[in-house]
């Protein structure tokens, strides 16, 4: 008897650097699922206080910046009371933040499990942005209930406004930006060890450089360098983002223009279109130097 041997699965090469098989990503959707369920387990397994950690992190953030810009440096929120004002900040940054952080070392941290199996490299990054979702949802029901207390007790100037729809679309640009970036940063690394030093000192000042302590109003009509501060902060492909969630939950301070959001979405654009071709460039030779 004759039999036929039918492969579920080839593995060959890729011929194109910005070759993305959205397919193949669909079928190890399981694996994906897998990864999530791992990286939400593993970082608090084995901890006193557990998914608490949550709340308690922005929780004493948002008091320290209460303490020393809003108290000692007398910072400005817009009239918005400052938990609240500061809250809104922390949240979309912090998610920002940690897509970044963990994406930014997917070669070097799952260098182990890519010298073992074949999978899409995709896989661990994007499992790392789902994953901080689930971290950003909690955080943002923290911010709802804080919301919701300042409304009973009155006096509260936040009005919630339409842009606040765009709610989805701004969390999709901050997930987007942070995987664009990790995938760029994570294929410079992988060779250049010191790199990701340079890279966490620059994180640490880029959120200086967003209006999360302090309202982007404050810097309009000023001056730095021989350049308008406004516009270097606009610059910021995070700030339109981070602005147009402010003003649509809390209405403070003016709507910093649909201009400056589509700069940040093709920014975006080019960003991932660059991420994926250094990625996938890195991809095919980073066991010779991981």
């Amino acid at each position: 008897m004759n039999e036929t041997q039918e492969w579920t699965t080839i593995i060959k090469p890729k011929d194109k650097l910005l070759s993305v098989d959205l397919k193949e990503l669909w079928r190890y959707r399981d694996l994906l699922t897998l990864f999530v369920k791992r990286n939400i387990i593993t970082q608090y397994k084995q901890t006193i206080l557990g998914p608490a950690w949550f709340v308690i992190q922005p929780l004493m953030t948002v008091f320290m910046y209460m303490v020393v810009f809003g108290g000692i440096a007398g910072i400005g929120t817009d009239g918005i009371p400052q938990p609240l004002f500061y809250l809104s900040g922390t949240c979309m940054w912090h998610y920002f933040s940690d897509c970044l952080n963990k994406t930014s070392t997917t070669f070097v941290s799952n260098s182990g499990l890519f010298g073992k199996v074949y999978f899409p490299r995709l896989v661990t990054p994007l499992s790392d942005v789902i994953s901080n979702l689930l971290r950003f949802g909690i955080q943002m029901c923290l911010f709802i209930v804080v919301y919701i207390i300042y409304a009973f007790m009155g006096g509260c100037p936040a009005s919630p406004n339409w842009y606040l729809l765009l709610f989805p679309l701004l969390v999709v640009m901050m997930a987007g930006l942070a995987l664009g970036f990790g995938l760029f940063i994570s294929s410079m690394t992988t060779k250049y060890r010191d790199l990701s030093i340079l890279f966490s000192f620059m994180v640490s000042l880029w959120m200086y450089a967003t209006p999360i302590v302090y309202p982007l109003s404050m810097v309009k009509g000023k001056v730095a360098a021989g350049m308008d501060l406004y516009t270097i902060m606009c610059l910021n492909p995070v700030t339109p983002v981070l602005e147009t969630f402010k003003y649509g939950a809390l209405g403070a301070g003016e709507f910093i223009g649909w201009g400056w959001l589509l700069y940040s979405f093709v920014f975006l654009v080019v960003l991932l279109f660059l991420g994926i071709l250094v990625f996938n460039r890195t991809q095919k030779s980073f066991m010779d130097t991981v």
